[in-house]
């Protein structure tokens, strides 16, 4: 299952993502019909794989082990300061607030959402196209998932 974890990783993220998410201690839950479904770190979830489509929507720990990995501007959404705090307690990231983001993402990917000093303040789905999220002023970017300062 740690194998099947990290290939998900790694088509999902980019060679490497894998192994920086999931070491050797990562522990695993399954469904009720025997497929992963939930990552673990020394008891805290890291990753959910997701039923509609296989991929993984990741928790705060796992967008940090991800953030500490990749180097900027990789699966990055940057957003201005002032709104940072909101959205790093689970706010929605509009486009009219996007700074920039890497060209490489596309709508739906799970993407890690950064304020303008490059600090990780959230992870959630991609709603616009990179070229979307730059261009509109209406309207979501990023369905944050998890803020870093939720809790």
């Amino acid at each position: 299952m740690l194998k099947r974890a990290r290939m998900i990783a790694d088509l999902q993220f980019g060679r490497g993502c894998g192994r920086a998410l999931f070491g050797e201690d990562t522990t695993f839950m399954l469904s009720n019909t025997g497929r992963l479904r939930h990552l673990y770190r020394d008891g805290e979830r890291t990753a959910t794989v997701r039923a509609r489509d296989g991929l993984l929507t990741l928790s705060s720990l796992g967008a940090e082990l991800l953030y500490d990995f990749l180097p900027s501007p990789k699966q990055r959404v940057v957003v201005q300061n002032d709104v940072a705090p909101y959205v790093a307690r689970g706010g929605t990231a509009f486009a009219k607030h996007v700074v920039s983001v890497d060209p490489d993402i596309r709508a739906g990917e799970e993407v890690l959402v950064v304020d303008e000093d490059g600090r990780l303040i959230a992870t959630g789905r991609a709603v616009l196209s990179p070229e979307e999220m730059m261009e509109l002023r209406r309207g979501p970017a990023v369905i944050v998932r998890s803020g870093q300062e939720e809790e």
